[in-house]
């Protein structure tokens, strides 16, 4: 894996791709201290302030797992009586609902840039959303689970809906 700091702009290489992360927002000093350190340093910061630098770690921690193992989350469909109906379109890029509490209404949601949808093989109602960066991946099955809010009715007794039921990586770990 192969990183590069310009300007406070992170750009990290793997077998699985590339990613590019800008953190101008931020007051911190980001820098490559050796061939394989990257420091990240905030000078005479208040305290919320100095909370930043472990925020950043973790984003680049993140882009680092991204690129060598990948992000998969698997969603289920849940319902009581009328079965959700799922379809994956245009080449796993975007998602048609069916029949969510009997509507007729058909809800479409594209998937964000660089994440793929694809029906879990052997597995009834579930998909999985693969993908390197894991804010595309976590906000794609977001709208996912935002376009099957239940609306007008008691969400204690309506649950039906499609829901994360498990984060994990692409490439499996050998333990």
């Amino acid at each position: 894996v192969k990183a590069r700091v310009h300007s406070r702009k992170v750009i990290v290489n793997g077998p699985r791709g590339t990613l590019c992360r800008s953190f101008k927002h931020l007051a911190v000093d980001i820098k490559m201290d050796g061939p394989n350190r990257l420091k990240v340093v905030k000078w005479f910061g208040k305290r919320k302030e100095l909370a930043a630098v472990n925020t950043v770690c973790s984003h680049i921690q993140n882009m680092f797992k991204g690129v060598t193992k990948g992000f998969l989350y698997k969603m289920r469909s849940v319902y009581a009586h009328f079965p959700i109906n799922c379809t994956v379109a245009t080449g796993g890029k975007a998602v048609a609902i069916r029949n969510f509490l009997g509507e007729k209404f058909t809800r479409h949601v594209n998937m964000l840039e660089g994440v793929q949808i694809n029906v879990a093989p052997g597995q009834k109602d579930e998909f999985h959303l693969s993908g390197n960066d894991i804010e595309l991946v976590s906000r794609s099955a977001a709208l996912i689970q935002q376009s099957t809010t239940v609306k007008n009715k008691d969400i204690r007794k309506f649950l039906d809906g499609i829901y994360v039921s498990e984060k994990t990586t692409v490439v499996v770990d050998e333990s």
